[in-house]
């Protein structure tokens, strides 16, 4: 019998914090006040969740491995404390097939990564024709979703998101007016006038948030809207849950963190899409996160190639965040804004909820998926070290307080930060 013990740490979930000794045995933890293991680890000061689950990645596999896999894809999972992600579609096949939903999940099975592969909602992503959903959801998917681009159809969306709730399969929206967009490469405001390049308007995102949301309440079915990074989108969707619409939403660690100051650099890194905004979007998307109007943090992890990346005007948008996430949330408990249990619930809890995937928790009885997080660790993230293939990191040369550490996965550990000093009781 292997085991192993977490000595005095702090388990946090939702709901609480406390102090416990987790002894995991055989994969299981089987005690919070074990005296003895084969190997004790002294975490002090450290803090135990539940695995994290970022629902918005782009593995890139099949068909774009130069820039990602879906084994180094999970390997920076790992090393961010995730141990599940939902793949989105937009891979070479388009995830519009049983063949291509198999194959990610056969990909993943040994990584200690949980990969639930995002159908798409139309045939190649092309807006013409719906995909067969039956048969997606029996293959395994968790949701579908046209991300990259919008279902410009409404008609089409609409049909999607009724289809879609009869068979309780999440749909989740990238909001985008492509009209409205029309080239911009950065947002449209200051920086891409001092620049000269065209900017993309929040109207864009803001029209089809609307859309969307209007759409779900006339049909009184659920919808998730993708990676919100405008003011006008979060006052609407806190609205619209105020009514009762069923309205879910995520954002990313850099909309609430940065601005589109960042794009004046023309550091291509600073690219994505939606794209980075003012202020007042900034202020209003923290606002979100601290209310409860955003459901979850994601990444939007976004891998591209160096040789893509080095040309301001024309690289593809998309940054990679999985390794950063959490550090980049830290910063909010680290300034008193939310706490541990809020961590918790926006990162590993939530995400699960609007899945319908079953919850993971540190629990007698149960396999150990436990990220092992030292909130007090300064680091500077340096895209060299990192696992990812790519390197476009948001938050490159950035010195956060705190990171993950270890990650268990299914009871076995899948990641040790090689430059922690793990602090072993013989």
């Amino acid at each position: 019998m292997s085991s192993f013990l977490l000595k005095n740490i702090t388990i946090a979930d939702s709901k609480s914090c406390f102090n416990a000794d987790i002894l995991i045995e055989n994969g299981v933890v089987t005690s919070f006040d074990g005296k003895c293991a084969d190997t004790v680890y002294d975490c002090t000061g450290l803090v135990a969740m539940a695995g994290l689950f970022d629902m918005h990645v782009h593995l890139r596999d099949p068909g774009f491995v130069q820039k990602e896999d879906v084994i180094t894809g999970c390997n920076a999972a790992l090393a961010g404390g995730i141990i599940g992600v939902a793949a989105m579609p937009n891979t070479k096949p388009v995830t519009d097939n049983v063949e291509t939903v198999r194959y990610i999940i056969d990909k993943a099975k040994s990584t200690g990564v949980e990969v639930h592969p995002v159908g798409s909602i139309t045939k190649g992503l092309k807006g013409d024709e719906l995909c067969d959903f039956d048969s997606l959801k029996a293959a395994g998917i968790c949701a579908v979703s046209d991300d990259g681009r919008p279902v410009e159809n409404a008609e089409m969306m609409r049909e999607a998101l009724v289809l879609a709730a009869e068979r309780n399969i999440p749909v989740i929206s990238h909001c985008e007016d492509l009209s409205i967009i029309n080239g911009g490469i950065i947002n449209k405001g200051k920086v891409s006038e001092k620049l000269c390049v065209p900017g993309m308007d929040r109207a864009s995102e803001d029209y089809i948030t609307a859309r969307e949301m209007i759409l779900a309440s006339s049909a009184d079915v659920p919808i998730h809207i993708a990676h919100v990074s405008t003011k006008g989108s979060v006052d609407m969707i806190r609205f619209a849950k105020s009514k009762g619409v069923k309205v879910t939403c995520e954002t990313c660690p850099h909309y609430f963190l940065m601005t589109e100051d960042k794009t004046i650099s023309m550091d291509a890194d600073y690219r994505m899409n939606p794209p980075l905004r003012t202020e007042e979007d900034r202020i209003a998307v923290l606002e979100g996160v601290l209310d409860g109007t955003i459901d979850c943090i994601v990444t939007d992890h976004a891998p591209h190639t160096p040789e893509e990346k080095s040309d301001f005007y024309h690289a593809p948008n998309g940054v990679i965040g999985m390794e950063t996430s959490l550090a980049a949330v830290l910063t909010l408990y680290h300034d008193g804004k939310i706490t541990l249990s809020d961590i918790a619930r926006i990162m590993s809890e939530r995400p699960r909820e609007i899945l319908s995937l079953p919850n993971v928790k540190i629990a007698v009885g149960e396999k150990a998926n436990i990220c092992i997080i030292d909130t007090n660790h300064k680091w500077t993230v340096d895209p060299v070290k990192l696992h990812s293939k790519a390197r476009n990191a948001v938050f490159k040369g950035v010195e956060f307080k705190g990171k993950p550490i270890m990650t268990i996965s299914n009871g076995e550990i899948r990641y040790k930060d090689a430059e922690y000093n793990f602090v072993e009781i013989k």
